[in-house]
């Protein structure tokens, strides 16, 4: 009774598109009024239970802990566990060391910019002067830095959030040992604590360099980037000041309020504010498209190949399966080079009579018509996409229970209502995770997107002048051209920000509050 409860609901298409009315009515609103102050609250509860903890800590600790407070490993050398104390005394000095005595590094233009405490008044500063040691039309060279100040400033933050959380286990490691005493044990040795990493304490081992290699290849270039929207670092502009000049300034939300105002003064004479807007909408466009046509699209193919009697299933698996087999960055070069104006389908439509002139599919020219390139765009991206669906549903279709087959045979149910009712409900239980990863990989495809039709055909202004960002830019191909081609780094910084937080706030809502979440055992 359960299951045939399950599946009598409305199409499963309604579902689809209800749900995508509830994500904006009521799934965004819950996230903001619910979720995220919710969050703030834990957050607040858990800050309040560490102040406690440690306030207790304190309190009770021996004299050792409570040393171990102002000097490092003075609670270690107190219980005897004297490498330990010795290590931690070490970072204490060496941190102190770096950040009074501010040793210099040398830029790439021999530039001598102070770390340690300097590095943070730098960062708020950037620089007061770029003096200059000469300076000639097309030759400069600087003896400052902004950018090199904000990269050590933020180093320097990130080795004192460290040292803090190796401060803080100096003095957990202290109290550990005073437990250790009242209950009559010894405290651990050096040597005990190093065999315990690689027994009960194995994660540690192993976390800890995945977790530093995370900080410094991931987040502090994410934080790096995020500090950078919020200047005005962009070579355009400060190669045009004469003479030029590598220092930059805090200018708050400027660069965010000119990505939604039709603000034609950008120094790289884009109208930032005239683009973002349509780039978004096509974005979204595209990523719904280019997601639910290769899903779908593969889950047909599967059940089309996995047919019972169908004869050369392996055959067709293989050809389809060519497509992942050859690099995609191949793939679209072929498909890009078969399209062109001279490519071979053009000169093939045109020697059969359906067409007089050429088309322009990919938007090459000024003249291309945009929504035939981005129709072929995403016809070309069904190629590349369906059969990674194909193989994924072809295992989840195997494990569909027969028994759901067979009681709605005898129910007198048709192979069309058993596909809408059992089958894609099944499947798209199942593949939600990845649909949604699909969702959010698509609107950062970049590949599909600059390899084809490299953003084209090219969108004009008013004034006649070309925008940077054409009529098939997604976000991630407008920010590749503003910061590489154009340089323009604080505005591809807030594009880059903005892209960010729609990705993460679909993939967090949609996820948390889908059946495969919170229902993962409705099929088991």
């Amino acid at each position: 009774m359960a299951e045939t409860k399950t599946y009598k609901k409305e199409n499963v298409f309604k579902r689809i598109g209800r749900a995508f009315v509830n994500f904006f009515t009521k799934s965004i609103p819950h996230f903001f009024t619910k979720t995220l102050p919710g969050a703030f609250v834990k957050l607040g509860k858990g800050i309040a239970k560490f102040f406690v903890n440690f306030g207790r800590r304190f309190m009770e600790g021996s004299i050792g802990t409570k040393i171990s407070h102002f000097i490092m490993g003075a609670g270690n050398l107190f219980h005897g566990q004297i490498i330990k104390g010795i290590l931690y005394l070490l970072i204490q000095v060496g941190f102190i060391c770096y950040m009074v005595f501010c040793p210099t590094v040398t830029g790439p233009n021999g530039v001598k910019v102070p770390t340690g405490y300097k590095s943070l008044i730098n960062l708020g500063l950037q620089g007061t002067e770029a003096s200059i040691t000469h300076w000639t039309p097309g030759t400069v060279v600087q003896s400052s830095s902004s950018f090199l100040m904000l990269l050590l400033g933020l180093v320097t933050i990130a080795m004192i959030i460290l040292f803090i959380i190796l401060w803080l286990s100096n003095i957990k490691s202290s109290f550990l040992a005073d437990t250790a005493v009242k209950e009559g044990r010894k405290p651990s040795s050096f040597k005990e604590d190093v065999l315990a990493l690689f027994d009960n304490r194995f994660h540690i081992l192993m976390l800890t360099p995945t977790c530093l290699a995370a900080l410094i290849f991931t987040l502090l270039p994410t934080i790096l980037m995020i500090c950078i929207a919020f200047t005005t670092y962009n070579d355009n502009y400060m190669q045009s000041l004469t003479p030029p000049t590598t220092l930059f300034h805090w200018n708050g939300f400027d660069n965010f309020a000119s990505v939604f105002t039709m603000d034609a003064s950008s120094a790289i004479g884009v109208e930032i504010g005239a683009r973002f807007l349509p780039v978004l909408g096509w974005t979204f466009l595209w990523a719904i498209f280019a997601t639910f046509t290769c899903y779908f699209g593969g889950i047909l193919l599967a059940i089309l190949i996995n047919k019972k009697g169908l004869k050369g299933k392996k055959v067709f698996r293989t050809i389809f399966i060519l497509t992942i087999a050859i690099p995609q960055f191949i793939s679209l070069m072929i498909m890009r080079n078969m399209l062109m104006s001279q490519g071979p389908i053009n000169q093939f439509l045109m020697n059969i009579g359906l067409t007089k002139q050429a088309i322009d599919f990919l938007g090459q020219t000024d003249k291309g018509n945009p929504w035939v390139a981005r129709i072929t765009v995403i016809v070309i991206n069904m190629w590349l996409g369906i059969p990674y669906t194909m193989l994924m549903t072809s295992g989840i279709l195997m494990n569909i229970p027969a028994d759901l087959y067979e009681a709605a045979r005898v129910d007198g149910a048709s192979k069309a209502k058993m596909f809408f009712k059992i089958t894609l409900p099944y499947v798209i239980f199942i593949t939600t995770p990845y649909l949604i990863g699909s969702f959010v990989g698509n609107i950062n495809s970049f590949n599909s997107i600059f390899l084809l039709s490299g953003g084209g055909p090219v969108k004009y202004g008013t004034d006649g002048s070309t925008f940077q960002a054409g009529q098939t830019d997604l976000l991630v191909t407008w920010l590749y051209k503003l910061t590489i081609d154009q340089h323009d780094y604080n505005t591809g910084a807030v594009i880059g920000i903005f892209t960010f937080l729609i990705t993460a706030t679909i993939t967090l809502v949609t996820y948390r509050r889908s059946k495969a979440y919170n229902e993962e055992d409705t099929f088991q």
